[in-house]
């Protein structure tokens, strides 16, 4: 089984190309673990910080291959009822109702008690059938008869039983239900799971995954990236703006700007018609990239320093 038939992905700049397309720009490593996957049907484990693109990288793929994005958001706590299934009991309760008047008649005249009971476990599993099932996300991805994306979105936030649980999706694409039995995956989804690192996972989660690590890009890669998703940034301040965000990343500071801060300060400096980085207007606009007060005070004492430096290498 692969993930082969869906156009674009015959080939790693295929990959590439068609992500380009919908917005991502992808280096050499991701193009080519989205392009293995795809043909060997295997789910993709994202790790990195973040920020730089690991759920973008999701969302993307589904654009591409114009299928349904399917998330699942983990936290500790999570199981199958809320991730895979659950029973529609509202709608079981009122086929009761409907049903207790027949119930009543099925049961009159029979000879015992025996007799009555074998009568009503022919009518027992109606209530355990597919059209009482609520499908959660793992499960809808599965049924989704043209395919989808299955985002399981920060798994290392999710409990080890969870984790466990996960296994036969991953590796066999297909679930198991007591009261219905296994149900296979309709058409293979393309599955990401991604990761902040905040715990160990699990081999046996990690041996069902191709790995994939995405770290901070360098400028180049980081200014085509502004270049895509702010269009009408001049490329004077793109420079300039990139090679001041690494610059910040170099500081000590609890919480790095990540890829999507660099884009949404890039966005504020446009609306605000800015030409070129100075002093002040850094000052202004800090709070888009940096959310914690003292990251911004260790910023702001070196606000001249860094803001020369950028405009100066960016020249």
């Amino acid at each position: 089984m692969s993930l082969g038939k869906w156009t674009g992905f015959d080939s790693r700049e295929g990959v590439r190309e068609g992500l380009k397309t919908v917005g991502y720009i992808a280096t050499d490593r991701i193009a080519n673990t989205v392009y293995l996957a795809s043909q060997l049907a295997k789910p993709i484990l994202v790790e990195g910080p973040a920020g730089v693109g690991k759920t973008e990288l999701a969302k993307a793929t589904a654009s591409f291959m114009r299928v349904p994005l399917i998330r699942l958001q983990c936290y500790e706590g999570l199981d199958e009822s809320k991730a895979l299934y659950e029973w529609k009991y509202g709608k079981q309760l009122l086929y009761t109702q409907l049903l207790k008047d027949k119930l009543d008649r099925i049961v009159q005249g029979e000879m015992d008690l025996s007799e009555s009971i074998e009568k009503l476990h022919q009518y027992d599993d109606i209530f355990f059938s597919p059209r009482f099932l609520e499908p959660r996300p793992l499960l809808k991805a599965l049924q989704q008869k043209e395919g989808a994306v299955l985002l399981v979105d920060e798994i290392d936030k999710s409990d080890d039983e969870f984790e466990a649980f996960l296994l036969e999706i991953l590796s066999d694409f297909q679930v198991s239900i007591p009261e219905i039995g296994t149900i296979e995956a309709t058409s293979l989804p393309f599955v990401f799971l991604t990761s902040n690192s905040t715990r160990e996972l699990s081999e046996a989660l990690q041996r069902r995954c191709l790995h994939l690590y995405i770290s901070f890009p360098d400028e180049k890669l980081e200014r085509e990236i502004v270049r895509s998703r702010v269009p009408d940034i001049t490329e004077k301040l793109n420079r300039q703006l990139v090679a001041f965000i690494n610059k910040v990343r170099q500081l000590d500071i609890k919480k790095l700007p990540s890829v999507s801060e660099t884009i949404d300060w890039a966005r504020t400096l446009v609306l605000l018609h800015a030409e070129n980085l100075d002093r002040e207007m850094v000052r202004e606009t800090l709070n888009t990239f940096l959310k914690r007060q003292e990251d911004m005070q260790v910023a702001e004492g070196r606000l001249d320093e860094l803001t020369e430096q950028a405009v100066r290498e960016a020249r």
